[in-house]
């Protein structure tokens, strides 16, 4: 007994049916409604999107005797049924260029183009499937047939690969309209297998749906024949355990438990797992698809919640592996398995069990991310701690520099003992704190530095503070003695990049060259023939410029205009570049910031900016 597979019963036999290509199928029909069909077109997309079903659509509608007003085909007129079910036509012919693709198969086409349709029909359609498989002599053999077509006679060519036309025939893709297929959702495609299993009279959830979709990867074609599978396996209801079976697909309980293990850094387990992969006769290279859909799904999780992708009843569990890496982690574990692939190198590979050892080897031994924030704020929370705890004694017995020729101070501490302390400035190996988890207990002591500032001098003597004597603050310190180039350009660049500047000195100023001198003196150098050089020897135009930089500067302050010369700049000032500022802004963290600086020298960090 005789079946029609579901790909082929459920085809769309009208343009509203297509799935996802509404910018194709619209188009197609208002083109034949209003008469205004091409003699050429180009179809490409990926497989199973619907090109080869477009085609048959516009080739029913074309032909149709009972046409709505709307361009659609009925479907149901002779001509309707012969195009659809591949019959007997001497109007409508697919031809497959894969085996047809030489000159002489370009020259008969060419030949039998030429004829007018026969008495059923009203045009001629030619469906050249793969289109990208013919040869330079055959495009070239219908070149002179698509520049000057016959009347009535339409060519559709359907390719998977449109770069090889035009690397072939560049000359073809002027003469076709060209429209681009796309992929097809996994929601759409699991709408669409609902559909069909309804028709089919069988009930399924997402649970089944949802790997059949996925392992379609945007293919209505390919979804259809997968479920037709699934169909066959199964009586009843299919399960989804029943489609991972039939499918092949890797369990996601596999990939939750491998995420523990690369969560706990548990490397020697990595082959324990990777045997059980086998052992359970997984497909290495269906489970290096899922394993990228895998940490993807996790991502999603990390960041949006509930991603569409994951199924429902693995929401909580995903979430969970998902809060075990930073997002940071999971990219870098993404980026991987993609340059894993790199060019087909893994699917080419006959060491593909190495190769995914190797990739899980190196996700086990993957040093996690932090955020310097984190870092920095947990060495802030245990200074504050420690200074608080050791607050007093560090204003009684503050630490003392050792003399010339002495390694460390003897302090003395209640009960009589005394305690050996390390020079300022040379903390012992005791001291340096060897992990990260030591950095907690061993923060830097800012009322240990502080009492260190205040200690008494040579004498050892500690005298009372006068109150008296401590200067107020006033809102407003006063601005430094000398002028920093790396604040004077970001003052600069404020200045140009508010765009409050009249005249459109905005624009000319751009190009001059910054520099500071000893003291506060801040240089621009105009460009050599530069409008903007008169316009600055205007008080009303300079003025403002000097305003405006002392009060971002703070005053004193001093601008010197000038024209820039060829010869070398004064050594005394430093040339303000883009390296130059970023070092120094570099140099003026780790010097401003202690914590930082304590982070730096832990863990061996380099700062970038």
């Amino acid at each position: 007994m005789s079946r029609t597979a579901l790909a082929r019963a459920y085809r769309p036999r009208r343009f509203s049916e297509v799935a996802t290509q509404e910018h194709v199928s619209t188009t197609l029909r208002t083109a034949v409604q209003r008469d205004r069909v091409a003699h050429a077109y180009l179809f490409c997309g990926p497989r199973g999107v619907g090109k080869t079903t477009l085609a048959r659509v516009l080739a029913m509608s074309l032909n149709c005797a009972n046409r709505t007003s709307e361009g659609e085909p009925c479907g149901t007129c002779d001509s309707c049924e012969r195009i659809w079910w591949g019959r007997t036509s001497l109007d409508v012919v697919e031809i497959d260029a894969a085996s047809n693709r030489g000159v002489d198969d370009a020259r008969d086409l060419r030949e039998r183009a030429m004829y007018a349709p026969s008495e059923h029909d009203r045009f001629k359609v030619y469906i050249i499937d793969e289109a990208h498989m013919l040869t330079r002599e055959a495009w070239n053999a219908l070149l002179k047939i698509l520049e000057e077509p016959p009347p009535r006679v339409i060519f559709v060519f359907a390719t998977t690969e449109p770069q090889k036309i035009q690397q072939a025939a560049p000359p073809i893709l002027s003469r076709c309209q060209r429209f681009d297929f796309h992929r097809i959702g996994t929601a759409d495609l699991v709408t669409r297998m609902k559909e069909v299993l309804a028709a089919e009279g069988v009930e399924a959830g997402d649970d089944v749906l949802l790997p059949i979709a996925q392992k379609a990867d945007g293919g209505m074609r390919d979804a259809l024949s997968l479920l037709d599978q699934v169909l066959s396996f199964t009586e009843g209801t299919p399960a989804a355990a029943d489609v991972r079976r039939v499918l092949g697909l890797v369990e996601d309980e596999l990939y939750l438990e491998l995420a523990g293990i690369m969560a706990e850094q548990r490397a020697p387990a990595v082959f324990d797992f990777v045997a059980e992969l086998l052992t359970c006769g997984y497909d290495l290279a269906e489970f290096y698809r899922g394993l990228a859909d895998f940490l993807r799904a996790l991502l999603l999780v990390r960041l949006t919640g509930s991603p569409a992708e994951v199924r429902r009843d693995l929401i909580d569990q995903y979430a969970a592996a998902a809060q075990r890496f930073s997002p940071g982690d999971l990219i870098r574990m993404l980026s991987q398995v993609a340059e894993l692939d790199t060019d087909g190198r893994f699917r080419k590979s006959g060491q593909q069990q190495i190769l995914i050892e190797l990739l899980l080897l190196r996700f086990a031994y993957l040093d996690r991310t932090v955020a310097l924030e984190e870092v920095l704020e947990a060495l802030s929370g245990a200074a504050s701690a420690e200074s608080s705890r050791s607050g007093p004694e560090a204003a009684v017995n503050p630490v003392t520099p050792a003399p010339p020729g002495r390694e460390a101070t003897r302090d003395r501490v209640p009960g009589g003992g005394s305690t050996d302390r390390p020079a300022a400035g040379r903390p012992s190996a005791e001291d340096v704190p060897t992990s990260r988890a030591q950095v907690r207990e061993a923060p830097v002591d800012r009322t240990s530095v502080k009492a260190a500032l205040e200690s008494p001098g040579p004498g050892g003597m500690s005298e009372p503070l006068d109150h008296g004597s401590i200067a107020v603050l006033t809102d407003e310190p006063p601005a430094p003695a000398t002028l920093d180039f790396t604040t004077a350009s970001r003052a600069w660049r404020g200045l140009l990049e508010e765009g409050h500047l009249t005249g459109g000195l905005g624009v000319v100023l751009r190009g001059a060259e910054l520099s500071v001198g000893e003291g506060r003196i801040l240089r621009v150098a105009l460009p050599p023939g530069s409008p903007a050089h008169e316009r600055i020897a205007d008080p009303r135009f300079r003025r403002p410029i000097e305003d405006a930089l002392a009060n971002r500067l703070g005053p004193p302050l001093t601008v010197a205009f000038s024209v820039a010369e060829a010869s070398s700049p004064d050594p005394a000032s430093r040339r303000i570049t883009a390296e130059g500022a970023r070092l120094e802004r570099v140099r003026h963290l780790a010097s401003e910031e202690p914590l930082l600086q304590a982070a730096v020298q832990e863990w061996d960090l380099e700062l970038l900016e």
